[in-house]
């Protein structure tokens, strides 16, 4: 398991790294669709519609950012789980109320035919991507990273071996 945990968190740190990379990247382009998106959850008052639609992107790109290079693992995991429950609160709170919008999860957003919502779908990847942030958060050492926990520290039960 000591071999395998250090890969599994690089496997970990690569997925979120590009998802949250994607997404922010898909958003920037367009600011008006991202404030619509934002808008369509109807949790902000409206002052604060366009920071958090300008904001939430550069912050998805740069935790991503950190997340690729290896970086402040630990840090960019926890801002990478704090990310994915502010999106499920938000889905799951437009899901509850009836509302019936595409996330703008990857770009877009708004308002669409009830037909278009994929709530499961999108409470079921951001639930995943939680647990795997979360696992990150908690052993955080992983192979090709440029931060400096990228080899797995003994634990406490092993012996730790003389160089």
């Amino acid at each position: 398991m000591s071999r395998v945990r250090p890969w599994a968190a690089t496997g970990a740190r690569l997925l979120l790294g590009v998802v949250l990379v994607v997404a922010g990247a898909l958003k920037l382009p367009d600011p008006a669709a991202a404030e619509r998106a934002v808008r369509a959850y109807r949790l902000l008052p409206e002052g604060l519609v366009g920071p958090v639609a300008f904001g939430l992107p550069v912050l998805e790109i740069a935790v991503g950012l950190a997340l690729l290079a290896g970086v402040f693992v630990r840090t960019a995991a926890l801002a990478a789980a704090a990310l994915m429950v502010v999106f499920l609160v938000g889905i799951v709170a437009a899901w509850a109320r009836g509302l019936q919008i595409d996330c703008g999860c990857f770009g877009g957003g708004g308002t669409v035919a009830a037909a278009d919502t994929a709530y499961p779908a999108e409470v079921a990847r951001d639930a995943a991507l939680l647990l795997v942030a979360l696992a990150l958060a908690r052993w955080p050492a992983s192979r090709l990273a440029l931060g400096s926990a990228t080899t797995p520290t003994p634990s406490r039960t092993e012996p730790a071996r003389a160089h």
